[in-house]
């Protein structure tokens, strides 16, 4: 078992125990989110990670938005719990620095354009042959092959390819829109923090090192089909086609704000009428069915819509709650934190920042009942560690250093 490479320890409610990934290390090659944000899921969960950075600037994201310290939010976001390294991998002597490392090494992130990592002599093959038991995972936008395998990608491009940004389409205006949250990046992150750790237990069951080929493309549609596409999976002309779930959601306006809601069965319809102060419109024989109200609902929207604008938020979610309707108020992200329930789920931490100072952040999500995950140390500075981990291969940093290749 490694020690927290933070010092942190995996603290929860004042316990300190191993995470799940205890052990397992991890050299994270990646930057901007997909990456990132996948090895720190495996640090948040015990493993040993290193993020590896070119000279210069290094990973943009310390960069982009907003900052103190010269730390931003987004990298604090996403890079928590690692240590950090500064290694020129064009310098053939930092690419066998990075062997001595990979010698040690369970997994390899890396997200750099296809065919990028081949030239630099650090690919799947070469880094294979350092260990038989690697894990390699390569993320791309497109994939290693194909059409626009040479593409520049961002998570907007994704969003429009993989169909986020039609099925957002305004069914007023026709007009589709994008999400604003890197949707794309993260869903990769999350389905390559999990393809890491089914790969590391069938290696541990045999199977040995594999490389772990991720497209954000692939990851991206896999996430949207089941539930946008729940039309489209059926090919038969004769399918009877209804819309989509999500299709019908939409923000109601109340007098004084704004809500969701959400009425499936009849039982719930009548809760939601009762929140809005008309619970006799669920006696109506155009709506106290379900089958009903499809065929009516160009009337029923406009009445709807009327008894929202005359309730008020407040008492739509005391209503709401009493008539067990599912509906929720609107919140601005800076009122989640302040939610009771999010509260009540411990969901944030707030701690200090070595730079940056005061900073909020979520817990991991999963919650382990033997080995709990816990969130690791703030990231770290560029190069914070670097002579740290060179001195545990047993190389010279001063050398190192002289030479250019760390810094």
């Amino acid at each position: 078992m490694r020690p927290d490479p933070a010092g942190a320890g995996r603290h929860t409610r004042g316990t300190t125990v191993a995470g799940p990934l205890e052990g397992v290390r991890v050299l994270d090659l990646s930057v901007m989110i997909s990456g990132p944000l996948a090895a720190m899921i495996l640090a948040d969960q015990g493993a040993d990670v290193i993020k590896i950075e070119s000279p210069g600037l290094g990973d943009m994201m310390r960069y982009l938005g907003s900052s103190r310290g010269g730390m931003t939010g987004i990298f604090n976001n996403c890079n928590r719990g690692k240590r950090s390294m500064v290694l020129n991998l064009k310098d053939p002597a930092g690419v066998k620095v990075l062997k001595e490392l990979v010698k040690g090494a369970d997994v390899v992130i890396q997200n750099f354009r296809p065919g990028a990592v081949d030239r630099l002599g650090i690919g799947w093959h070469d880094l294979s042959a350092v260990s038989s038991r690697l894990i390699y995972v390569s993320i791309s936008g497109f994939g290693p092959d194909g059409p626009y395998r040479g593409r520049r990608v961002y998570d907007n491009v994704i969003q429009a390819y993989a169909g986020f940004a039609g099925v957002q389409t305004d069914p007023a205006t026709g007009t589709p829109a994008v999400l604003r949250t890197l949707v794309c990046d993260k869903v990769t992150a999350y389905t390559a923090a999990q393809a890491i750790t089914a790969a590391l237990f069938a290696r541990e069951r045999g199977a040995g090192g594999q490389h772990i080929e991720l497209a954000m493309l692939d990851a991206g549609i896999a996430f949207l089909w089941p539930d946008a596409a729940m039309d489209l999976a059926l090919l038969e002309d004769d399918a009877h086609r209804s819309p989509t779930i999500g299709s019908a959601y939409a923000v109601t306006e109340m007098a004084d704000g704004y809500t969701v809601a959400s009425a499936v069965t009849d039982h719930e319809f009548a809760g939601l009428c009762a929140a809005m102060g008309v619970p006799e419109m669920a006696e109506d024989p155009r709506f106290a069915k379900l089958v009903d109200r499809m065929r009516h609902l160009a009337e029923l929207g406009p009445l709807m819509r009327e008894a929202a604008a005359r309730t008020s938020v407040a008492d739509f979610v005391r209503g709401a709650e009493e008539h067990q309707a599912p509906g929720a108020p609107v919140l601005a992200l800076g009122q989640v934190p302040d939610d009771p329930q999010v509260r009540h789920n411990e969901v944030f931490v707030e701690r200090r920042h070595p730079v940056a100072g005061r900073i909020r952040e979520p817990r991991p999500a999963p919650r382990f009942g033997a080995t709990p995950a816990a969130p690791g140390a703030p990231a770290a500075l560029m190069g914070q560690h670097t002579d740290e981990i060179v001195t545990e291969l047993g190389l010279d940093a001063v050398t190192l250093r002289a030479t250019g290749v760390i810094a």
